[in-house]
């Protein structure tokens, strides 16, 4: 077996289910489950139809490039989005099957494991297929916390030179993952640029993008940021977009890559030998939703909602805050993270991720820990029910 493998820490759920077992819930009340990331709301109609009048195209082998009509929707779809001037379809982006298997593919194809000390740089806390990418492909994660002091956003100037001369991948996740802080076009900027003097490539991981609540100030981009200081190649750049919360279609399993077209080349050439191509009526089905914002305005007024609700209950009695973007709240529970997310769980029958199995401890610190992480993609009356339990639970 590849003994990487055994650097692979459990993923956050396993530590969860193994917390949650040694407690029972109390059985009078419904399990409201704030913990896992996946999108509760109705998918648009109009895609499951395509999906489903395509569905004899599953007698054809699909390419792994996927349809022309997709990757112009979606370079269509960035430019109109990122206010981009042009967005090569055939050169600059390749459909993936969700982010998640696009992420860990990204990291096997462009880390050179004949360098010395090959690092891939990540924000942490993190989504845990950083890591378990950056291990698997020979690399040594490097970790920037997030801390409250800065408004949950990488530490970027905390890292040592040294770090950036080893480091050949960078991971972004803006809005980030649990924290939903953005990060900012002039930051954005200067990471483009010192990817330039330290010749590394940023994986920017924008899954969350389209989850914010000024109309007005939609968080920014990575390929965004290279136009406006002129990179229009996107150099070193590459985005992961995705239809799972964008449209709640996480088992449709669309998204995708785009960015510079030397990394692009040689990623479909990896991909290729993967066996990964994204199935036919799957990608007439993402043909419509890229070219729909109608379902992601009222997607967006319902965690608006959902957001105004849940912070009116608990805006006195807990220490958090509205997110820049993203369908998460952090509290800082001020105490034990793990603690408070069995005894909710015994008591309230309510499940939140504790924030330190998000983060890994650095110089003794886990900027996860005393942090809960609580996705609010249960229903609108879910969400407040879950509200007024925390708020008893709180006392």
């Amino acid at each position: 077996m590849n003994p990487d493998l055994q650097q692979l820490h459990p993923y956050p759920f396993e530590k969860l289910a193994a917390l949650k077992a040694e407690v029972s819930p109390p059985p009078g009340l419904e399990h409201i489950a704030l913990s896992i990331g996946e999108p509760k709301h109705q998918p648009p109609a109009f895609a499951l139809q395509t999906l489903q009048d395509n569905m004899a195209k599953l007698a054809n082998y699909p390419a792994t490039k996927g349809l022309p009509e997709l990757r112009s929707a979606i370079a269509n779809w960035l430019c109109g989005r990122f206010q981009l001037n042009a967005v090569d379809a055939e050169r600059q982006v390749l459909p993936v099957n969700g982010t998640r298997e696009a992420l860990f593919a990204f990291v096997q194809a462009v880390i050179d494991r004949s360098k010395a000390r090959p690092t891939v740089v990540s924000p942490n806390p993190f989504y845990q297929i950083y890591e378990g990418a950056a291990l698997l492909a020979g690399a040594q994660p490097h970790f920037i916390a997030c801390n409250k002091d800065q408004g949950y956003l990488p530490d970027f100037d905390s890292v040592p030179a040294s770090v950036w001369g080893d480091c050949q991948l960078l991971f972004l996740c803006s809005p980030g993952n649990p924290t939903g802080a953005v990060i900012g076009l002039e930051q954005l900027q200067k990471l483009i640029k010192l990817a330039e003097q330290h010749d590394f490539i940023i994986a920017s991981d924008e899954c969350y993008s389209e989850l914010y609540f000024d109309e007005q100030q939609p968080p920014v981009g990575l390929l965004q940021a290279a136009a406006a200081m002129g990179n229009h190649e996107f150099k070193r750049c590459a985005v992961f977009h995705s239809l799972s919360k964008r449209s709640n279609l996480p088992g449709l399993r669309s998204g995708f890559v785009a960015g510079d077209a030397e990394i692009m080349a040689e990623f479909l050439r990896y991909r290729t030998y993967h066996g990964c191509a994204m199935a036919l009526p799957s990608q007439y089905a993402s043909i419509a939703a890229w070219q729909d914002e109608q379902h992601v305005l009222a997607n967006r007024d319902a965690y608006r909602e959902k957001f105004d609700a849940v912070l009116n209950i608990l805006g006195g009695k807990l220490d958090v805050r509205k997110p820049d973007a993203s369908f998460y709240l952090w509290p800082n529970i001020q105490g034990c993270d793990k603690d408070f997310a069995q005894q909710l769980f015994a008591q309230k029958h309510i499940t939140v991720l504790p924030g330190q199995f998000l983060g890994r401890e650095v110089n003794g610190v886990n900027p996860g820990a005393g942090h809960v992480r609580m996705a609010l993609v249960a229903s609108l009356q879910e969400c407040i029910e879950a509200a007024q339990r925390i708020k008893d639970f709180l006392g």
